[in-house]
């Protein structure tokens, strides 16, 4: 069996500095600006040892509107946390809106979910 290892999310914004500035603001992302070979502007951002990159939507791009979660296909991207109830209320205090308040799932695992922009879904989880 050929071994996979991960690499990236890929995010498509109308407004990729305003969608980085949130990521940075609520998560810390390390934003990294760099131009891509045919000149335009390119910007990643690092979050927690991962890769996210995001690609800008134009005006008449072929691009399909944010779906309303949840819906089949990829539902959100998890982020591991430690001390969630204080995490999730220093990021309401930055102006993140909760979809899911911190609720235990199960014994040992508690999470709550968040929503990006272009209606990204992030879930927050807590394991002990």
């Amino acid at each position: 069996m050929p071994k996979f290892t991960w690499d990236h999310i890929h995010l498509r914004s109308p407004d990729p500095e305003k969608t980085a500035a949130f990521y940075e603001r609520m998560f810390g992302a390390e934003i990294i600006r760099s131009t891509m070979p045919n000149g335009a502007a390119r910007i990643d951002m690092k979050i927690g040892g991962g890769d996210i990159f995001i690609a800008e939507v134009k005006p008449g791009d072929k691009i399909g509107a944010p779906p309303q979660t949840p819906y089949q296909g990829l539902d959100h991207f998890g982020l591991k946390v430690t001390g969630i109830d204080a995490i999730v209320a220093d990021l309401k205090k930055k102006g993140a809106e909760f979809t899911m308040e911190p609720n235990d799932i199960r014994p040992g695992v508690r999470i709550a979910f968040l929503r990006g922009p272009e209606g990204v879904s992030i879930e927050l989880l807590e394991r002990k």
